[in-house]
């Protein structure tokens, strides 16, 4: 079986088919899927979709049980969780529904983690770090778009004087470069290639 447009997260089954890992979807299986849009919901009170899956979490008050489902809690009441709460040997401890997100200083709250920023975050050379709220992601470098060849995806450059994306002057000749472009202004004319009289 031969997937000439690749599965991400996923495998060949047959030619140009791919069986989708578990929370993903689409032809080439790149699309994550919404499990908190799915019917029946997969959670009681509050859903977080997350990269290939999702996490639950309650409302203040409640306890999130291991099934999804959120139990009244005089407890997380007290305590007064943004996110609901969780009983660990007797002791109760907020939460937070992503890992990309931390307890506050008031042990309360969720406050967010710049994974970019403190190196937790770890994208190949050519792609650059995103933070988003409670997680992150790996974009290409401006001058570069996502490309699938021979396998695997890969940032590749973008020929800016092909696809007319670049600003230079009409009387100018445009020069892909790996990331960007140049402008040379034509014989006869003087100038940056932007301005060219």
């Amino acid at each position: 079986a031969t997937c000439g447009h690749g599965c991400k997260y996923g495998e060949c089954m047959g030619p140009n088919k791919c069986k989708c890992f578990p929370g993903f979807t689409g032809k080439t299986c790149n699309q994550d899927v919404n499990e908190c849009g799915l019917k029946p919901r997969p959670c009681e009170h509050r859903c977080m979709n997350t990269h290939g899956s999702y996490k639950c979490y309650c409302l203040n008050g409640y306890m999130l049980m291991p099934d999804g489902t959120c139990a009244s809690s005089r407890t997380c009441d007290m305590v007064n969780c943004q996110y609901g709460c969780e009983e660990v040997k007797g002791q109760v401890q907020c939460l937070c529904p992503s890992g990309g997100l931390q307890l506050g200083p008031n042990g309360r709250t969720c406050i967010d983690i710049d994974e970019c920023s403190t190196g937790k975050a770890v994208c190949s050379y050519n792609r650059r770090c995103v933070n988003t709220f409670g997680s992150f992601y790996c974009k290409c470098q401006q001058g570069y778009e996502l490309k699938y060849t021979s396998g695997r995806y890969t940032c590749a450059d973008v020929n800016e004087c092909v696809t007319n994306t670049h600003r230079c002057n009409v009387h100018a000749e445009c020069l892909n470069t790996q990331g960007s472009f140049q402008c040379k202004c034509k014989q006869g004319y003087r100038g940056s290639g932007f301005d060219c009289a």
